[in-house]
């Protein structure tokens, strides 16, 4: 029944959508003929001031009709007859209100949730490396880098730049105790080395708790029940994911101590930690582990220019998703339709450890700036589509014919059609094959 949800978030941001392009028609002067909740048939409808405004059959957003649309009137209310600004206006505003959305539940989200801390961690250390001379192991974590607490990734490797060939103070955290190290960055490291040599890895700090143990598995012979809290692996805090596979792995084929807490109290277990054979790239213990992030709140001051950029690096993994798809290294298979964003939906509620409300939030944010981003492709029948006619209206200072340009957008409304029943088909086969979106 989850996937049930992608039905009210989709109509929410069809709606919001057809309202951006609503009010602004309103605005620039155009005539709104029709203002539909949901998409025909129709049920019933009132006038009001000249505007049929319709509730419909079908319960997914809405639409707008305005005076002009199929370009064959050119009234003072048409949009034919107005400016090329006011239609740009028109045209973009049902993007332009789903980037709003997005940026707003986003924000909302942060200044209730708070942030996830992030914790940074040495991965690998490379051989005859600044880094391995300065004593640094994987798994260190890094507390402060030139004196400046680090959270991130880019923080780090921003310091480490600034600090090329000079002597760099590092605090790293190893074992429950602090270490401090110094390393000198080098001025030309060779390639894919990196000034200090490391592989760097970052995770939001979380409480790792037990789901589920397989029968049989080194952690059921180790005692680890479902409801454990993992603490220590092999006297490494465990205060995320990464830390706990880093400590895995550096345990991998010796026998270490592991601390879980249960019912509120440490319990200490004794656990046999296979080693890594070559067909495998992490150690497998037999246990399913649940991320608890813990957040901490922000300043209010923080809290929308926090929302601002949370929101752009969103647009930009969707940019860049976009070029891989054009490239072709990621699978047509990967593009879903309704039914298939119904699917992702159960499945991303059923593993995730965070409430309902906030998994469904983080959907909405994402499908809200989808929908912004796929409508303003300049491909015909898409608003995009529509905004480079304007453009190439402005080019020639002239327009193309509204009969042309008709026939462009029914044959791409066509293609659309056809595009969306075949990844119809494909979402359809994906679900009934039993094939996952996680796996």
């Amino acid at each position: 029944m989850n996937a049930l949800y992608i039905i009210p978030i989709l109509a929410i941001l069809i709606l919001v959508h057809e309202i951006g392009h609503f009010v602004t028609a309103r605005l620039v002067g155009i005539k709104v003929e029709e203002f539909g909740i949901g998409l025909p048939p129709r049920l019933f409808g009132i006038r009001r001031n000249g505007i049929i405004y319709s509730i419909n059959l079908i319960p997914l957003g809405g639409f707008v009709r305005v005076l002009g649309e199929d370009g064959k009137s050119f009234d003072p209310g048409s949009m034919q007859a107005k400016s090329r600004l006011q239609r740009t206006l028109f045209i973009s505003a049902g993007s332009l209100m789903n980037f709003l959305l997005a940026f707003v539940l986003m924000t909302a989200l942060v200044g209730i949730q708070g942030e996830a801390r992030m914790n940074v961690y040495v991965s690998e250390v490379q051989p005859d490396s600044p880094a391995q001379a300065a004593g640094w192991q994987s798994g260190d974590r890094f507390l402060t880098v030139a004196g400046k607490e680090v959270t991130s990734v880019d923080q780090v490797v921003a310091i480490t730049e600034e600090h090329a060939g000079q002597p760099m103070p590092v605090t790293l955290l190893r074992n429950g105790q602090t270490v401090e190290t110094e390393v000198v960055p080098r001025e030309n490291p060779p390639p894919g080395s990196g000034r200090t040599g490391i592989l760097i890895t970052s995770a939001a700090a979380a409480r790792m708790e037990v789901d589920s143990v397989d029968p049989g598995s080194p952690a059921e012979q180790a005692g680890i029940q479902p409801g454990d809290i993992v603490v220590q692996v092999g006297g490494q805090p465990i205060q995320d994911g990464s830390a706990y596979l880093l400590a895995l792995r550096n345990a991998a084929g010796t026998t270490v101590p592991v601390v879980v807490e249960r019912d509120g109290a440490p319990v200490e277990l004794t656990l046999s930690v296979p080693a890594i054979t070559p067909a495998q790239s992490e150690v497998h213990i037999g246990l399913a582990v649940r991320q608890d992030v813990v957040y901490h709140p922000l300043p209010w001051w923080q809290i929308v220019p926090r929302g601002i950029s949370e929101t752009w690096n969103v647009v930009v993994q969707m940019f860049h998703g976009l070029v891989q798809l054009l490239r072709g290294t990621v699978p047509f298979s990967g593009i879903t339709g309704p039914i298939g964003m119904g699917q992702l939906t159960s499945e991303v509620l059923a593993v995730s450890s965070a409430p309902t409300w906030v998994t469904l939030t983080n959907l909405m944010v994402l499908l809200s700036l989808n929908l912004a981003i796929l409508n303003l492709l300049p491909l015909p029948a898409l608003d995009g589509g529509r905004l480079l006619f304007v453009a190439i209206e402005f080019i020639r200072g002239k327009r193309v014919s509204p009969e042309k340009e008709g026939v462009v957008h029914f044959v791409g409304l066509v293609l659309l059609l056809a595009f969306m029943f075949v990844v119809a088909f494909i979402d359809i086969e994906r679900l009934v094959s039993g094939q996952s979106f996680l796996r």
